[in-house]
């Protein structure tokens, strides 16, 4: 029997005491009288109303389509029947090369895995004010940008509240503005994929949305968004999320530093892309002073783990190997793209990132070129939203990686 709804009066049951077992003194009697009286019994014919578990969530989050994540390896090699080492990985941009290897020594001399992280990430903080030139009170650590996507809603967003949000892009923010119960107004880029910001000022002028994400370079295209762009969008009365993933494969700098001239400025970045910690989780953001204060306040207060710390700390001693890795990555994304245009069905779209986007032409399915691979053992994006019918995305790997995906693009020409 479910639970009973007592506010329905054909539900609510009274138990009256029995006097005989009133003046029982022993104990026993005393509990069977509790017994008796507490446990109410369905008469006969009488309905009673069950509450359905589901009544308790959240009436915005019952018809939620839940994120579409990337299936890993081992579960990748489950269903494909293939070892690990047989798949080739080109749909989540990870980095081949992984971190340094001081990051897998640093972490196999972990010394107090029992102990509570410290809640303010200050090793960390300080190593990335060194990398950035920020002061580290401007930085705030999360478990991956997604944590930090998600408390910036939180702690920003009513629910009812909007945001501009410019497809294609990153799905995780209409995601997350969903989960957070705010609208999503969309503004969609040019053919180019080029921000429309005659667009957006429409759009924050007649609509008043708390704030809009960015992403530059931004995925799925690769495409960045120029300083005169950005400039225009922070003189709007509006919140600037610029997420930078990708920032290092981009060929320009970071903004940063700009949190500290622009109050409605927030900048995210990650370690999942540059330092191959994807598996980590590790991310930290840029806020202005007026902000960060918030979201020190609302924040989950272990939510930097100590081997996610201890990893990201090691990479960023390390920055040699990652300039040499951002270079090799650069170098192989030119050669793919090269490559790719050679390729009947595809056109590839230039880009700024680690990946590489094609549109999918001459009467080929995009879905089915997706899946035709995977069972050659190779692992590209395909999108089901609109926008992006009829697209794939490419990240980029080895060489090696992308000579296995050519080898098997040649069943398509």
């Amino acid at each position: 029997m479910g639970p009973i709804d007592f506010c329905n009066s054909s539900s609510i049951y009274i138990s009256r005491p029995r006097t005989s077992l009133l003046i029982e003194s022993s104990w026993r009697s005393r509990i069977a009288f509790m017994a008796s009286s507490s446990v109410p019994v369905k008469e006969k014919n009488r309905s009673i109303d069950v509450v359905d578990g589901a009544s308790f969530i959240r009436p915005h989050l019952r018809n939620l389509k839940p994120y579409q994540p990337i299936l890993p390896f081992e579960v990748l090699s489950a269903r494909l029947g293939r070892k690990p080492e047989d798949i080739v990985k080109l749909d989540a941009n990870e980095n081949p090369y992984g971190p340094p290897p001081d990051v897998l020594t640093a972490l196999g001399s972990l010394e107090y895995p029992y102990i509570y992280p410290d809640p303010e990430s200050r090793r960390l903080r300080a190593a990335l004010s060194e990398d950035s030139g920020l002061d580290s009170e401007y930085i705030l650590a999360g478990c991956g940008a997604d944590e930090l996507i998600d408390l910036i809603m939180r702690c920003v967003l009513d629910p009812g509240d909007k945001i501009v949000d410019c497809p294609p892009t990153f799905s995780m923010y209409e995601f997350d503005a969903a989960v957070n119960g705010a609208h999503v107004i969309k503004v969609p880029r040019h053919t180019d994929f080029r921000l429309d910001v005659e667009r957006i000022a429409e759009v924050v002028e007649k609509e008043k949305p708390k704030c809009i994400f960015l992403t530059s370079p931004n995925n799925p295209d690769g495409s960045i968004i120029n300083d005169m762009e950005l400039e225009e969008i922070l003189n709007m009365p509006i919140l600037v999320v610029l997420d930078e993933a990708y920032i290092e494969f981009s060929g320009i700098g970071s903004r940063m530093t700009w949190v500290k001239k622009h109050e409605n400025l927030i900048v995210l970045r990650t370690f999942s892309k540059r330092a191959g910690l994807a598996g980590l989780r590790v991310g930290y953001g840029a806020f202005p002073l007026s902000i960060i204060e918030y979201l020190w306040r609302a924040k989950q207060p272990y939510n930097v783990s100590v081997a996610a710390e201890i990893a990201a700390c090691a990479a960023l001693r390390n920055p040699t190997y990652l300039e040499n890795v951002k270079v090799a990555l650069v170098q192989e994304r030119e050669r793919l793209y090269s490559l790719l245009k050679e390729v009947p069905c595809l056109e590839p779209y230039p880009s700024h990132s680690n990946f590489i986007l094609c549109k999918v032409t001459s009467g080929v399915d995009a879905k089915k070129l997706k899946e035709d691979l995977a069972m050659m053992g190779v692992m590209i994006r395909h999108y089901s939203s609109k926008e992006l019918c009829g697209f794939v995305r490419v990240s980029v790997g080895k060489p090696e990686h992308t000579d296995a995906l050519m080898q098997a693009l040649k069943h398509f020409h």
